[in-house]
């Protein structure tokens, strides 16, 4: 069997100010023209289709345009990210497996694969595992507050659903199915990036790569860089990142899709297919002048720019300046140095765009009274943070 994995995609994201959405299209459309090409089984979208739990009307429009390209030639399964609303996502599904979409956004669907068969009779069995918040799912599997609790009782039902599914195969003396477990999940040895929301439970945001255990092959998504997850023993387990970078700690990634090959006796091949690229993300830094004249960075010039300046002195209207060479710049960082070297305490505490939140406020709290913030508060802030990550994981 042929899969095409793919996640977060977050359609409807915003560079800075800079949409994304015609970049978005280019991706999906190029996305459908590859899965008619490698002649997939299926496209796996392992969860934030949406960057919002509220998404645009562009949103909305693009993804339905993504899939009516997509199941032109195969099944599509998709499980809702951190940054879907299960409900919404979810929303009109059963009539949407009509039409080969199958969405898995609740607990109640994890032990309910999608099945497909080849034409030898072979069967591939596909969970998907939508993020599970802790809070509002641990009741219904029985499972403590954490990621890795949750994450291990939704892989006990599906290992349950296998179990009796491959001994049925075996009393009609059928090949035994091979499995794919999707998930959204902050899995550990992954490295983000500052674009990804965070997802952690009382300081505790990962789970272990060998909850996964007793399946072919780990279709993550939650974390933007491609990447392989370190599983002895285990099954091939791999995050196929972002399509598009969507913050300057994506600079360096090469971004891609997977084609995962699963084998007759559970065997797994993956080969990275790069992803189209609109256009390069750069940091640049130094003095102004400089920057408006090095040759050395002509290559910067069609690219979207982030400038750390350095200028001793903080200079007149100097994105104004810098977008007439680069003219795709959209971040500007002033750290004056002297003698090349930074001002003491010149560079901003926290970068609130890729931080924990709960960080971000106790700063703000340091910075207005010149004192840390005391326990007390980072509790109460902690509190109100993962009582609105509930609140968004409900609707």
């Amino acid at each position: 069997m042929r899969l095409l994995h793919t996640s977060d995609w977050h359609l409807g994201r915003h560079l800075q100010t800079v949409s994304l959405v015609e970049h978005q299209r280019t991706f999906l459309a190029w996305l459908a023209d590859l899965a008619a090409e490698r002649d997939v089984d299926a496209v796996l979208v392992s969860g934030d289709v949406y960057d919002r739990a509220i998404p645009s009307v562009d949103a909305v429009n693009l993804f339905e345009e993504g899939l009516v390209g997509l199941v032109a030639t195969c099944p599509v399964i998709l499980i809702s990210g951190n940054h879907d609303s299960p409900t919404r996502l979810g929303f009109g599904g059963a009539l949407l497996e009509a039409a080969r979409v199958h969405l898995r956004s609740g607990v109640g669907d994890v032990a309910r694969p999608v099945e497909i068969t080849d034409t030898a009779g072979r069967t591939l069995l596909v969970y998907g595992l939508p993020y599970l918040e802790p809070e509002v799912v641990r009741a219904a599997l029985g499972a403590e507050k954490s990621h890795a609790a949750v994450l291990s009782s939704a892989m006990d039902l599906v290992r349950a659903d296998v179990d009796a599914r491959r001994e049925d195969a075996a009393t009609e003396d059928a090949p035994a199915p091979r499995v794919v477990v999707m998930a959204h999940a902050f899995v550990a040895g992954g490295t983000g990036s500052d674009s990804e929301r965070d997802v952690s439970v009382g300081g505790i945001a990962d789970a272990p790569a060998d909850v996964f255990a007793g399946v072919d092959y780990v279709a993550l998504g939650h974390l933007h860089g491609p990447q392989e997850i370190a599983n002895p023993g285990g099954p091939v387990t791999r995050y196929s990142g972002s399509p598009l970078a969507y913050s300057f700690s994506e600079e360096s990634h090469e971004k891609s899709v997977a084609i995962v090959d699963v084998g007759p006796d559970g065997e797994v091949t993956a080969e990275l297919v790069a992803a189209p690229v609109p256009r390069r993300l750069r940091t640049i830094t130094g003095d102004l002048e400089r920057l408006l004249d090095d040759p050395d960075l002509a290559g910067a010039e069609e690219s979207w720019v982030r400038a750390v300046l350095t200028d001793s002195r903080r200079p007149e209207n100097p994105m104004e300046r810098l977008r007439t060479r680069f003219p795709h710049a959209i971040e500007l960082t002033w750290i004056p140095h002297v003698d090349g070297e930074p001002v003491t305490d010149s560079a901003p505490r926290v970068d609130p765009s890729g931080t924990d939140p709960v960080e971000v406020t106790a700063s703000f709290i340091e910075h207005v009274t010149s004192e840390p913030a005391r326990d007390a508060e980072v509790d109460l802030i902690r509190a109100s943070v993962e009582r609105v990550r509930i609140s968004e994981a409900a609707q």
